[in-house]
């Protein structure tokens, strides 16, 4: 006999669900909305009362870790430590970044100044890691900040920052395969293009065709999909040989060092230094996909304050140790932006040493392209539990204890793009949503400790909403004025609001929720610090990168007036009988 299971879903005698083997309308499209032409006529009337539902419903601790959950038919596997967490946060950051994107600022924007960048982005960084770190242990689901987003600050905002979130790894994985195949070229003895096939009549930015990087993405994809405990085994072996690498070349680097190389510091001024820095915040994203497998973590209120914490601070002094060796070693004007670390090896007489530099690159970037297809997969997943995206991609394989479904989607969009699009445009599009969604993340922490229904009283919402209007305000005016303004004055203005705003917070308006396990230090200041630098760093990137944001959200919005919001208004309808149905259930049991 065959039934109709959860969410469209089939299921057998044997209690197999079909969904992650078919492709029919169900599998995609299976609530109530959609069975019709007219049912969905009258979803459509129906879009402004569901649309407000959506923005003012916060989902609940409970419902992600259990119900949400269930929409996948079966278990990830619990493999993971907190050793395995450190190296995937190792393996996630350290790549494409540090290797490429150092000598394009140090050459274009910073000079010898790069290292200061590096050190504002990782303080940020650090900041947001603080803030993941909390929601990871209380919400250890694969949803990340999407299903934070979802408890705290409502589902039409955690939708935003899932399509952001989506956004992010997809061209990050691009940017990444792009990058492995210029090292590879150097690896060959051959220029970074030389494998590329160029279409001279196609645009410059998008007609240099990179199948080396589809190749590259593929191998990943199967490993990805088989086991998560393997591909952990593989970060970590390639992670020891790529710090390895790292160790060679800041210590053969430095007997190289020429000190004059230093003499103009900072040959752009301060803001040189913030403009590549908003740019390097692109070295530093991966880490929000190690809270992805906090759903596979065996102790997550132990584990993941030391894999993450931990992953974060190694990076950071790893990179402003090699940011530091590059611009001793050659005058920043002379960096090679594309393989900025072979061509000084070069320069300074260690020819040999290019092709380890070449070959510890390409273990970093693997090992970044594995644990972010690993991430993007458990991101698709939960967002797909909650049928914002189709249910189909929410299917775990019963044998392989992995999204099989998601991890193959995403590869395939990132392939298409890693196939057509050139670094530059990647990595700034890239720093936007990850900027963004560190933003958003450190607003839902402050509201989880600030708001509690039922706890928090009206006149404390009130002075929580003033002040994260305070906070969010004087940041976007600071970021405003600083990308268009050489002067002082904007800065004494919004600075003491942005202060009023924090301490407003801290003295007046009471904590309505403490962390169980482990909590964010000096709250409402770090979070508050994070919004700020998110912000600011915002305010440095060009214009154009801007507006592909904006045309990117606004492609998003048009989803999800049209099938997300139905979708997941539909499926919370259910949930909510569903658990009415059981409260009833246990009262007649009772009875």
């Amino acid at each position: 006999m065959v039934t109709s299971g959860n969410g469209g879903a089939v299921v057998d005698d044997g209690g197999l669900r079909r969904r992650g083997c078919t492709f029919r309308k169900s599998d995609f499209l299976p609530e109530e909305s959609f069975r019709s032409w007219g049912n969905y006529g009258r979803a459509l009337l129906d879009t402004p009362f569901r649309f407000k539902n959506r923005v003012m419903t916060r989902s609940l601790d409970q419902t992600e870790l259990v119900e949400v959950k269930s929409q996948s038919q079966g278990e990830m596997k619990k493999t993971l430590t907190w050793w395995d967490l450190m190296w995937f946060g190792i393996g996630a950051v350290i790549g494409a970044g540090i290797f490429v994107l150092t000598g394009l600022e140090a050459k274009e924007h910073a000079g010898p100044a790069v290292v200061l960048s590096y050190v504002i982005s990782g303080i940020s960084a650090l900041l947001s890691v603080f803030c993941y770190t909390e929601f990871a242990i209380e919400i250890p689901v694969a949803g990340g900040s999407f299903a934070y987003l979802r408890v705290e600050l409502g589902d039409f905002v955690a939708f935003i920052a899932a399509g952001n979130i989506l956004l992010e790894y997809v061209i990050g994985g691009a940017a990444v395969a792009r990058s492995w195949t210029s090292y590879f070229a150097t690896l060959c003895n051959k220029g970074s293009d030389d494998f590329r096939i160029v279409v001279h009549s196609m645009s410059p930015d998008y007609g240099h065709l990179d199948p080396i990087a589809v190749v590259v993405l593929i191998v990943i994809c199967i490993l990805a999909v088989f086991s998560t405990k393997a591909s952990s085994r593989f970060n970590y072996i390639a992670s020891v040989l790529h710090m390895a690498v790292i160790i060679f070349i800041i210590v053969a680097g430095l007997t190289k060092a020429d000190t004059n190389n230093y003499k103009d510091f900072v040959p752009y001024g301060p803001r040189g230094i913030f403009v590549a820095s908003a740019v390097l915040f692109f070295a530093y994203i991966g880490f929000d996909a190690v809270s992805t497998m906090a759903e596979e973590t065996k102790n997550p209120a132990r584990d993941i304050p030391i894999g993450l914490v931990g992953s974060m601070v190694i990076t950071t002094g790893a990179y402003c140790l090699l940011a530091v060796t590059l611009c001793l070693m050659q005058p920043y004007k002379q960096i090679d932006a594309d393989a900025p670390f072979s061509v000084a090896f070069s320069a300074v007489g260690m020819d040999w040493a290019k092709y380890i530099v070449a070959a510890g690159a390409l273990k970093g970037m693997t090992t970044v392209l594995l644990v972010g297809t690993v991430g993007q997969a458990r991101y698709l997943t939960h967002i797909a539990r909650t049928h914002m995206m189709p249910p189909w991609f929410a299917h775990v394989d019963a044998k392989l204890g992995t999204p099989v479904n998601a991890t193959i989607s995403m590869i395939v969009a990132t392939a298409v793009i890693a196939f057509f699009t050139k670094l530059e445009i990647l990595s700034n599009l890239l720093s936007i949503s990850t900027l963004f969604i560190f933003m958003l993340v450190a607003v839902g922490l402050l509201v989880r400790r600030y708001y509690s229904t039922g706890v928090t009283t009206k006149a404390n919402q009130t002075k929580l909403i003033v002040c994260l209007v305070l906070i969010l305000g004087s940041s976007g005016a600071v970021a405003g004025y600083w990308a268009k303004s050489d002067g002082w004055i904007g800065y004494a203005v919004a600075v003491p609001f942005w202060f009023i705003g924090t301490a407003g917070l801290c003295m007046f308006v009471p904590q309505a929720k403490q962390p169980k396990h482990w909590g964010v230090p000096l709250v409402p200041w770090l979070p508050s610090l994070s919004i700020a630098i998110n912000i600011f760093l915002l305010g440095s990137i060009d214009k154009d990168s801007f507006i592909r944001f904006g045309v990117w959200t606004a492609f998003l919005l048009v989803y999800y007036v049209l099938f997300g919001l139905h979708a997941s208004y539909d499926t919370a309808k259910e949930l909510e009988k569903n658990r009415n149905v059981s409260a009833d259930m246990v009262m007649e049991e009772r009875a």
